[in-house]
């Protein structure tokens, strides 16, 4: 259902198709075309499987296809921060280490794709929040790997902690693990209503048809009016080493990345008995402390971590295209109360132009830093910006 609100919303067909193909994964196929249920038409999206399969995947079975695929370094972490989420979730169900979790439904190729598509969609729209109303749970019993189980799954009950939700609104299982961690990892704001002005809207069907309620996934694309920050509650966890081996820290911070923090740094302090030591910080989104613990525990030389909350507030951003001589370049631009305080290429582009053209990177970057410079962003009386630049 969120493949086919992505692709309703105005995703490529094509696009979608070919980044999944970055995969390297065999036997599936990707089925898309216009539905309706109760007279409102969508995109209903099937990811059929060709070959039959009966691979029961680990957590490192899916990192080895996630990581070692073709696809953008961004998808890649946000595909596997939704995988974290779901993997963190039955390993506490089951009283077991993450790595031991052994994914079954998750771990066929369907919900690969469906994982990895939503990382593709999301960051092929480019937007700067994601507000997220009230999840419907359903009601009743579902059949799974594990015998009849009731709704909400265990799995989902764990990953939807902290986000509100409504039950009994219809008698299926309406939210499923997968679909529980794409939210989670996806939204900012949860239950909130936010004022946002409705630029467009996809609808993705769902399979099933229920007679009294339209089985809809309903996507807005829009604007936020208003204030222009946004903010939410994250989480810091952090802990004092000084006996470790400096090797280890590039593992560590490649592990909590790929496991979706926002960040890791490594401060030096002075510690008891004037030893010098690392304070290792992690930022994180509330629903990853658990395996950030586990990484820190079992991969450092820690005996102690400490997790404070706080508030996170990000500028507003935009994404928008710019012509230069190497081709069109995806600019971030960052507001605050509406007025804009900085512009800049994204890195990632600028590197492969310089790859591609044998030049430095820095030539590149400062020669699209200039022509940013001789545009400007200026205020009407009516508040409204326009863009004007010098040709």
């Amino acid at each position: 259902m969120n493949l086919g609100a992505m692709l309703d919303l105005g995703i490529e067909y094509s696009y979608l198709k070919n980044e999944l193909m970055k995969l390297n994964l065999q036997g599936w196929e990707l089925v898309a075309g216009k539905a309706q249920r109760h007279g409102i038409t969508g995109t209903k999206v099937t990811v059929r499987q060709t070959v039959h399969e009966h691979a029961h995947r680990h957590l490192s079975d899916i990192e080895k296809i996630i990581m070692g695929s073709s696809l953008p370094d961004s998808v890649k972490k946000l595909s596997m921060n939704i995988f974290m989420k779901i993997a963190t979730a039955e390993a506490a169900v089951h009283g077991i280490g993450v790595d031991e979790v052994h994914f079954h439904e998750v771990g066929a190729i369907d919900s690969i794709i469906d994982i990895a598509g939503a990382a593709i969609c999301f960051s092929a729209l480019e937007v700067g929040a994601v507000y997220v109303s009230d999840l419907e749970l359903g009601s009743g019993f579902v059949n799974c790997d594990h015998g009849r189980l009731p709704v909400p799954a265990p799995a989902t009950v764990e990953i939807i902690k902290g986000i509100p939700v409504r039950t009994g609104g219809v008698d299926f299982e309406a939210t499923t693990p997968t679909g529980a961690a794409i939210i989670a990892a996806l939204g900012t704001d949860f239950g909130g209503r936010s004022k946002v002005r409705i630029l467009k809207t996809g609808y993705g069907v769902g399979h099933k048809d229920h007679p009294a309620i339209p089985n809809l996934l309903r996507v807005h694309l829009g604007e936020t009016t208003g204030t222009d920050e946004t903010g939410h509650s994250a989480l810091i966890i952090e802990s004092n080493i000084d006996d470790m081996n400096p090797e280890f820290y590039e593992h560590i911070s490649e592990r909590l990345f790929r496991a979706g923090a926002s960040d890791v740094f490594c401060s030096q302090i002075i510690m008891k008995k004037g030893r010098p030591g690392v304070v290792l910080t992690v930022i994180c989104e509330h629903g990853l402390e658990d395996i950030v613990r586990e990484i820190i525990f079992t991969e450092s030389t820690t005996v102690g971590i400490r997790t404070f909350e706080f508030r996170k507030d990000t500028l507003a951003r935009e994404f928008t295209k710019l012509g230069t001589p190497y081709g069109e370049v995806t600019i971030k631009r960052s507001f605050f109360k509406g007025r804009e305080v900085s512009a800049k290429p994204e890195f990632e582009e600028c590197r492969r132009i310089a790859a591609e053209r044998n030049i430095p990177v820095k030539e590149v970057y400062n020669n699209i830093i200039s022509l940013l410079n001789r545009s400007y962003v200026s205020l009407d009386d009516e508040g409204n910006r326009s863009v004007a630049a010098d040709q």
